[in-house]
């Protein structure tokens, strides 16, 4: 069997080859990034976007970091979708909404974290306790709140007017920002919103604390099941 080498800076398909190889297993952009697989795409100077360069950096390898925009990839989509990253300072940033669009030409992954993620799945896994069979629903196959409970999960953290964004539909509040899908029950409030896309939007557009935002995510029943993904978008952003 001939052996797959691995680049500094390898490509979705290189790198799924090469993690096939050491596995065993087939492997996929959609599985990579589920396994944590960081991707980065470059970005060339513009001036719509100068907050992203320092320095005189004009061209550097902006990370994937948000959830959401990692979901926008392993759907297939031929683009990327950068919402949240940081900039060639390394310093966390997020763009307004809805965000950067870029050609995926670009994506990569760095060789230190595949090395460093088949590590961690080659490792024995650790003995499994009856508390780790007990069945768990990942957040990421919940959908959304609906407006009500939107409303009820963010009362009160900030001064923007979230019952008449909600029913206008635009921005943040549309399917370019944090609305999802609709439900299947039809009618004016049929639409449901992702609460981690919209925390993120309201603090970046209508500058809503992040303290507020983090303390709703601590306390609301309603945002329990998306408290892990809040807290790695945190983690990821240096937050």
């Amino acid at each position: 069997m001939t052996t797959i080498s691995l680049p500094y800076r390898a490509t979705a398909a290189e790198a799924c080859a090469w993690l096939a190889q050491q596995t065993g297993t087939p492997w996929t952009l959609a599985r990579l990034l589920e396994q944590g697989g960081l991707p980065y795409v470059w970005l060339d100077y513009s001036d719509a976007w100068a907050q992203l360069f320092h320095d005189g950096v004009t061209r550097y390898a902006a990370p994937v970091v948000f959830i959401e925009d990692k979901r926008h990839l392993a759907s297939g989509a031929d683009d990327v979708r950068l919402r949240l990253t940081r900039d060639s300072g390394n310093i966390p940033i997020e763009l307004p909404a809805p965000g950067m669009r870029v050609s995926n030409a670009g994506l990569h992954f760095q060789e230190r974290d595949l090395l460093r993620l088949v590590k961690e799945l080659l490792q024995p896994p650790p003995a499994e306790s009856e508390t780790d069979k007990a069945p768990f629903v990942l957040p990421s196959a919940l959908k959304g709140l609906d407006r009500e409970q939107i409303l009820i999960a963010f009362a009160g953290v900030g001064k923007v007017n979230l019952e008449q964004g909600l029913a206008s539909g635009v921005g943040i509040f549309g399917d370019d920002g944090a609305r999802v899908r609709k439900n299947s029950r039809g009618g004016k409030n049929s639409h449901v919103w992702h609460p981690v896309t919209l925390a993120f939007g309201l603090h970046d557009v209508h500058r809503v604390p992040m303290a507020h935002l983090k303390k709703a995510f601590a306390t609301q029943p309603l945002l329990r099941e998306w408290k892990a993904d809040w807290l790695e978008s945190l983690r990821l952003l240096g937050e």
